[in-house]
């Protein structure tokens, strides 16, 4: 088995190290960080917003898949720069840096603050790429196990556990999946070939291109909200001065790296549980560890060590049940997961065995942009943070041209730019009430796989329900799926507690 993986990983490696793929992830590297960078894009902002672009450019899979996930790895690193200048996260995941990153740029500790983040970003998405190349095989070969009853409940679980943790209520991320599945179901019936919910529209005909709601969620959403800001939160909170390289801090904290790494990665492979959990897990366990001794809150640095270090852990994880199941661990490979789809390429076991180049391909580029990272996040880290002060009146009109001309590109029609501005409207209507967009998204990708396998279950159990519980597969993750949805209730009430400490 370990003769096999170095094998793909040596042929991964011809892929990656060629000089265009290698440029690809360098640019997404770098483009990525800016993303994260900016308050309140984040990752899954930034990979819908460029995604059109990877069909301007007309790239193939392989180099799409790395130019985004490249900028997926660059936003999660990006991400705690507002946090510790500005006290406000670029993202979910790099909420929990702002309470001891904010700390210790207010003691004039900014520049520490920076680099300490960057190499435990570097620590935990190296050691998560590293578990993606050893899990992913393996869950792979386990994946054959499934069928249609488990396969159902994998599905459900990744609806509970995503809703559960993107939403404050979980009521509000319930309806926004039913918003999705009930979106999944315009288009012809895949068994009967009836039309449905299409209104004699020859458009919907082929359902709604999950492109065209992606960006307009995300994207079109995006560009309401910086027009209705009016460009806040755009100017630099803490001076940056001298940054350096604080040894003795980065040889304290390694411990804690590789701890948050491991609780981080074991968060991203949960279906749905992503980046902000791992963050959560990875900061309150080393708060445990440290006690009352480790100040955490007050600018400890294992309090900007650990979070990072699992959000980007949490990130590399989220990728291994995408590829090996089909199943998004968050919601940036959400995202990835429908550029797959529109480029034909179906995640699932037998992706290792049908498209290998894509698989080794996309590790090979990974553990290469996670060197490239660091090498911009510690000497480079000046010219990000000037990212910061960009008026919205330069970043406004890019955004919304690369949305635009990327979605025109990819299918000529009109009636997608009508509809991907409508799904701005939606996207912005749903935020404003603190519905969550993600089980959206989620409910559009996964509704016409969940219902397939139902029906298939169905067919074969001749309609007996209990068949979707006939497995210690399925039963498991009816199990998850339930808990899944109920623990995030409970959390809440701890998660609130380490944001008291900074007030």
């Amino acid at each position: 088995m370990d003769m096999d993986i170095l094998a793909n990983l040596s042929v991964g490696f011809g892929i990656a190290l060629s000089p265009y793929t290698l440029m690809l992830a360098v640019i997404g590297c770098f483009l990525g960080t800016i993303i994260g960078a900016l308050p309140g894009l984040g990752p899954s902002n930034g990979v819908a917003i460029l995604i059109p672009l990877t069909f301007t450019l007309g790239l193939d899979a392989t180099s799409a898949l790395v130019l985004m996930t490249s900028v997926y790895y660059g936003a999660m690193y990006g991400g705690r720069i507002s946090s510790i200048l500005l006290n406000i996260p670029g993202d979910e995941p790099a909420l929990m840096t702002t309470l001891d990153g904010y700390p210790m740029a207010k003691q004039g500790r900014a520049g520490d603050a920076l680099v300490i983040s960057g190499v435990a970003s570097f620590v935990g998405a190296f050691l998560a790429t590293v578990g993606l190349m050893l899990l992913a095989p393996l869950l792979a070969n386990v994946a054959y196990l499934f069928g249609p009853a488990e396969y159902f409940a994998l599905y459900l679980l990744a609806f509970c556990t995503l809703g559960g943790i993107a939403s404050n209520n979980q009521a509000k991320a319930a309806l926004a999946s039913c918003i999705g599945l009930g979106i999944a179901m315009i288009g012809l019936d895949n068994q009967s070939g009836m039309p449905r919910f299409t209104y004699g529209n020859l458009h919907l005909m082929d359902g709604v291109d999950f492109l065209v709601a992606i960006v307009g969620l995300f994207a079109v959403a995006e560009v309401f909200f910086f027009i209705e800001s009016h460009g806040k939160n755009t100017s630099i909170g803490v001076v940056l001065d001298k940054v350096r390289v604080p040894w003795r801090d980065l040889r304290a904290c390694t411990g804690t790296m590789i701890r948050a790494s491991g609780v981080g990665f074991v968060a991203g492979v949960l279906p749905g549980a992503g980046a902000s959990l791992g963050s959560f897990l990875a900061y309150m366990s080393e708060k445990s560890i440290a006690g009352a001794k480790g100040k955490f809150g007050t600018g400890a640095p294992r309090g900007v060590a650990a979070p990072e270090a699992g959000n980007n852990a949490a990130a590399g994880g989220a990728l291994v049940p995408m590829l090996t199941l089909g199943v998004p661990g968050s919601g940036t490979t959400a995202v990835l997961l429908a550029l797959l789809m529109t480029l034909n390429i179906t995640p699932g076991p037998t992706l290792f065995t049908d498209r290998p180049d894509v698989v080794w391909g996309l590790i090979a580029s990974l553990l290469i942009a996670n060197f490239v990272l660091l090498a911009m996040n510690v000497p480079m880290v000046k010219i990000f943070v000037k990212v910061l002060m960009v008026p919205p009146a330069v970043l406004l009109p890019g955004v919304t041209m690369i949305s635009f001309v990327g979605i025109y590109s990819l299918s000529g029609s009109y009636f997608d730019l009508t509809l991907m501005v409508a799904f701005g409207v939606l996207g912005y209507v749903l935020r404003k009430l603190d519905i969550p967009t993600v089980p959206v998204i989620l409910g559009i990708l996964l509704g016409n796989n969940m219902e397939d396998a139902l029906r298939r279950a169905m067919i074969l159990s001749d309609g007996d329900v209990s068949f979707l519980f006939s497995s210690p597969i399925s039963i498991g993750l009816w199990v998850a799926a339930v808990a899944g949805f109920i623990a995030p209730m409970f959390l809440r009430g701890v998660l609130k507690k380490p944001q008291a400490v900074t007030d």
